[in-house]
């Protein structure tokens, strides 16, 4: 670890870029489609490959098969927790990758030699990004008791089915006992494991799997559904979600919304940049939304929204309201959280440049002045055209 570590520090800005979250979560998710579909493939295919193909048995090569399936589809949820900065999910994808691996080798397929590969190397971008991937695991209280009541429905059925083996028919190990809690409490029910129909035992605790297999199930949907519903409400909203947060890296940050704000984000829209509106209005959060312009609803001069918008990976800070004093009170919590990142801000009344320059701006810029000088420039024969007509132009389009 050492060693990947003084090998990350050495390399240059824009590959640290490459191999960060980006390219961390895209590789996870590539391997885990793989997983799924060179286990599809592999299903009823006779070809063998590789050095072990000789001293496999058929066994084997038809349980990893099925085995690969079931790791890419965990590989999957691995790669969500991945896009959103968990170390969980950064934990979970660095186990499974050496097991897609080994999968891919024991099914022993020519068709298993890009999932091998792949997955060798989506473990060094795992570890080179590793830091980019901070934020710990929280599960609401509905979450929290939905896996509960899950889990436990399934240990009870399992225990007490092969505890009770005698009062079933096909009951006769700890993998049917899970197979007949499964299928009992997904109310499938094939029919092939029922319980004696002279023992109560039998028929009372069936019925008991049932129901509670049915109550666990409803409530895991519900624990799963809920964020989905939450997140698409809060895209409505205008909001951003937490895994789009997460992937925030050398954006600027545009602190408050009006007038002035406005040809800054249609600047920075028409050139492609990276950016995210922190505003309070909440009517110009849907307008926004609908244009494809992320934004975070919020006081721009409160320090959590700020820090949810990634505010110390911001390359930099954009602050123009029509409210200096609102302005100011933005500078000074994000000059607090981001001592180093450069702020430039305008004032709309220029006896306020120094006061906001005090705030901690870097540059401060008053276009009342700054209008003042390109015009006595230009009727001095000064060349600036090319801005002139650029500001002129812009005037025109919009009249």
């Amino acid at each position: 670890m050492a060693e990947v570590r003084a090998w990350q520090d050495r390399l240059p800005d824009n590959w640290r870029r490459i191999l960060s979250t980006r390219a961390a979560v895209a590789l996870a998710l590539t391997v885990a489609l793989l997983s799924v579909a060179t286990a599809i493939v592999n299903i009823g295919t006779d070809v063998v490959y590789g050095p072990l193909a000789p001293y496999l048995p058929d066994a084997v090569q038809d349980t990893a098969g099925f085995t690969g399936a079931l790791t890419g589809f965990m590989m999957v949820g691995s790669a969500l927790a991945l896009r959103r900065g968990l170390r969980v999910g950064w934990w979970a994808t660095f186990l499974l990758l050496p097991l897609t691996a080994a999968q891919g080798l024991l099914q022993a397929s020519v068709y298993s030699l890009p999932l091998i590969v792949l997955s060798l190397v989506a473990m060094p971008v795992l570890l080179v990004s590793r830091k980019r991937f901070t934020q710990p695991l929280s599960l609401g209280t509905t979450q929290i008791a939905a896996g509960s009541a899950l889990l436990g429905v399934q240990l009870y059925g399992t225990i007490g089915g092969y505890a009770l083996r005698d009062h079933f028919e096909g009951i006769d190990s700890i993998l049917d006992a899970f197979y007949f809690t499964l299928i009992t409490s997904s109310t499938v029910g094939y029919g092939d494991i029922t319980p004696d129909q002279d023992s109560t035992e039998g028929l009372l605790f069936t019925m008991s799997v049932l129901v509670l297999g049915v109550a666990s199930f409803g409530i895991a949907v519900g624990a799963l559904v809920g964020p989905a519903i939450q997140a698409r409400i809060t895209k409505t909203l205008g909001k951003m979600t937490d895994s789009q947060l997460e992937l925030l890296e050398d954006h600027l940050l545009v602190l408050g919304y009006g007038e002035l704000t406005e040809p800054i984000v249609d600047e920075l829209a028409a050139n492609g940049r990276e950016f995210v509106v922190v505003a309070n209005n909440r009517d110009v959060a849907p307008a926004l939304s609908d244009r494809g312009i992320p934004v975070i609803t919020a006081d721009p001069s409160d320090k959590e929204p700020l820090q949810r918008a990634k505010i110390e990976r911001a390359n930099a800070i954009l602050v123009a309201t029509n409210h200096d004093a609102e302005d100011a009170l933005s500078i000074l919590t994000a000059r607090s959280l981001a001592p180093e990142t450069r702020i430039v801000a305008a004032a709309t009344d220029r006896e306020n440049t120094e006061k906001l320059e005090r705030a901690g701006a870097d540059t401060v810029i008053s276009p009342s002045v700054l209008g003042g000088h390109l015009l006595v420039r230009s009727a001095l024969g000064s060349d600036d055209s090319e801005l002139i007509d650029r500001i002129i132009g812009d005037n025109d389009s919009n009249n």
